[in-house]
């Protein structure tokens, strides 16, 4: 080969090879399968889309710095707002939030604030302008006073507070902005119109991004938190009557606790389920949740959760109490079973609850769960009539007197949460669920 020349052709055989159809056709079926699987795979993972919610929204919160730099970035749009594209990208940095409601709540208030409080400083500059320049300062700061005043007093107010604390803020600095710079401004009106312009251009890249790319619903969010605090109450209240009626060779060897950790998180969680109802107030129509979605009652379900997950908490005393009754025996053949029967009652109530509002579905009336939880309390005080108790020791009786009352308390809780689930469903119209009710 090496002393061939460089006009030699080489000629190789081409062998060719038969093409099997039939051969073919699978691995084209077996591929086209797999697209499917792996397609179908991503969509089922999209519903855990939320375990990666933190990464996504900066990545959101990233993209949406990107398109409001291009108010400089880009010539054309830099000459028409110039200098002023600042107040878009501090708009997208102080406005955009982790919840769509808490954005768009939050982008309305500073929209309104900063028109109204535009507005006001624009009039009361031009008018200052006519006046000498004596009696331009002293217009000028009185209305800096008096508006500065009224707004923070009304500021100050809860239920202002609570909605529009923010907004009230923006008009102050707004309203001190324009006036004051009308002051040394010739063009005092242009200027409040085109830091108005971008700073609604950062509003709507900051909506559209949040509403549009992966959105996090805090409706969605308060919604499920509230259902699963059911579910979480019940299972303490299982443990606190397994645990209860341990024997004592039971506790020594095994040495099991009852968890309370998910009744502290209840009791805990009413400052971020004022927040989440606060941000859902502010959401559009998606999904199961209109415009009129009765959130104010999430809260006081809220509440009437609190006070049983509290009342659970103090089961925790006569866990702990070395004054329960110390022949297991005893303790079991007087109050076991009607207590373990008021239990079940209370744990299977407290999840039908919970189903009922995570499906949004009605399962039974709140007059039949009430009934059956009034005769599982009739139940349990007869079995523990003064005649009962006096038989035991002072201490021992006190001792069981106290947990039978705290079960008993329970099921007057229960009962208020089943009329405030009832409400909650007349309010948002829950359709009717049809399901026997289990007979005693």
């Amino acid at each position: 080969m090496l002393g061939m020349n460089s006009s030699t052709v080489v000629v190789l055989p081409v062998v060719a090879l038969p093409i099997q159809d039939g051969a073919s056709s699978p691995k084209k079926n077996k591929i086209l399968s797999r697209l499917i699987s792996s397609l179908l795979h991503c969509l089922t993972e999209m519903k855990g889309i939320h375990k990666h919610r933190n990464l996504i929204h900066s990545i959101k919160v990233g993209l949406a710095l990107v398109l409001v730099s291009l108010l400089y970035l880009l010539d054309p749009l830099f000459e028409e707002v110039g200098d002023n594209a600042m107040w878009a990208i501090m708009t997208v940095v102080v406005v955009f939030e982790f919840y769509a409601g808490a954005t768009l709540g939050k982008g309305l208030n500073r929209g309104i604030g900063t028109i109204v409080g535009g507005s006001l400083g624009c009039s009361a500059a031009i008018l200052a302008q006519s006046l000498s320049q004596i009696g331009k300062a002293s217009a000028i700061g009185t209305s800096v006073f008096v508006f500065g005043a009224a707004a923070t007093y009304t500021r100050l107010i809860p239920r202002i507070k609570k909605r529009y604390d923010y907004g009230v803020m923006i008009f102050i600095l707004t309203f001190n902005l324009v006036i004051v710079s009308g002051v040394r401004a010739d063009k005092v009106i242009e200027l409040a119109r085109d830091r108005l312009s971008t700073i609604g251009m950062g509003f709507a890249v900051c909506v559209s991004t949040s509403l549009l790319i992966f959105p996090v619903w805090a409706s969605d969010e308060l919604h499920s938190s509230t259902a699963s605090k059911f579910n979480k109450l019940a299972s303490s209240i299982e443990g606190c009557l397994e645990e209860y009626f341990k024997g004592i060779e039971e506790k020594k060897d095994n040495q099991s606790e009852t968890s309370f950790n998910a009744c502290k998180s209840v009791l805990h969680s009413k400052s971020t389920d004022e927040s989440l109802a606060n941000f859902a107030r502010w959401e559009p129509w998606h999904g199961k949740f209109g415009f009129s979605h009765p959130w104010h009652k999430y809260l006081q379900i809220g509440d009437s959760l609190s006070e049983l997950a509290a009342s659970i908490l103090s089961l925790k005393g006569c866990l702990q109490s070395h004054q329960q009754p110390t022949p297991v025996l005893m303790r079991q053949h007087s109050i076991k079973k009607p207590c373990e029967a008021v239990a079940s009652q209370l744990v299977y109530t407290l999840r039908e609850l919970g189903d009922s509002i995570i499906n949004m579905k009605r399962f039974s009336p709140a007059v039949l769960i009430v009934a059956k939880l009034q005769l599982s309390r009739i139940e349990l005080s007869e079995a523990v009539l003064p005649c009962m108790l006096r038989t035991l020791p002072d201490d021992d009786g006190f001792a069981m007197a106290g947990f039978v009352f705290l079960l008993m308390e329970m099921v007057d809780m229960v009962e208020k949460l089943a009329k405030e689930v009832e409400e909650l469903a007349d309010y948002a119209g829950f359709p009717q669920q049809l399901k026997y009710p289990d007979l005693w």
